[in-house]
């Protein structure tokens, strides 16, 4: 897809059968035995990304070892208004991935101690990590902040990762070819924390 192109709502249009875009069948991912259980999660948001109602889109990939196990891409339900704002959204919304994967594992007798998110923005990171810093933030709802106490806790840690190594930006934009093709090799192989 052309990086430029905008994609809106066709009022008119035939609905889109969206079960034709979910994969293949012949198709999966693979999961080498002996892998690690490092546990990395990846957070992007494309801030007024969306055209009609300038909504940004959050991007999370979680990988455990060298295996991307899960990921998502959705329109924030709340308007952020910087980017920072935007990327702390997509970046909590990453936290509660990490959390559940925490959980699920323990069902299997396998203890996490800190999940490492990586994110490209260094305001969002700052927040989390102390969201007195910005006094400007308060109309964040109070529901985001559920990053900073687990930050707080111990229960994820925050790193920046540089914007170019971040996979999750496939999730928030359309990106030119090369770079698509980057980010996608980057997530074959072990995410570098």
């Amino acid at each position: 897809m052309s990086s430029e192109t905008k994609l809106t709502c066709d009022e008119e249009g035939e609905p889109i059968d969206d079960t034709k875009y979910r994969g293949t069948s012949h198709l999966g991912l693979w999961y080498p035995k002996g892998t690690g259980l490092e546990t990395i999660v990846y957070a992007d948001s494309d801030h007024a990304g969306d055209y009609v109602d300038q909504k940004s889109t959050s991007g999370v990939c979680t990988f455990i070892g060298c295996c991307l196990t899960s990921w998502m891409s959705k329109k924030q339900t709340a308007l952020a208004i910087s980017t920072t704002e935007a990327e702390y959204m997509s970046t909590e919304k990453s936290c509660q991935q990490a959390l559940w994967m925490k959980q699920a594992l323990v069902d299997y007798e396998v203890k996490l101690n800190d999940v490492h998110v990586l994110c490209d923005n260094k305001g969002a990171i700052d927040l989390s990590k102390n969201p007195v810093l910005y006094s400007r933030t308060k109309h964040i709802e109070i529901c985001h902040h559920f990053l900073n106490d687990n930050v707080q806790k111990g229960n994820i840690s925050i790193e920046k990762v540089a914007s170019e190594d971040n996979i999750a930006d496939i999730l928030t934009k359309p990106l030119k070819g090369e770079p698509f093709n980057l980010r996608l090799g980057l997530g074959l192989m072990k995410p570098n924390a």
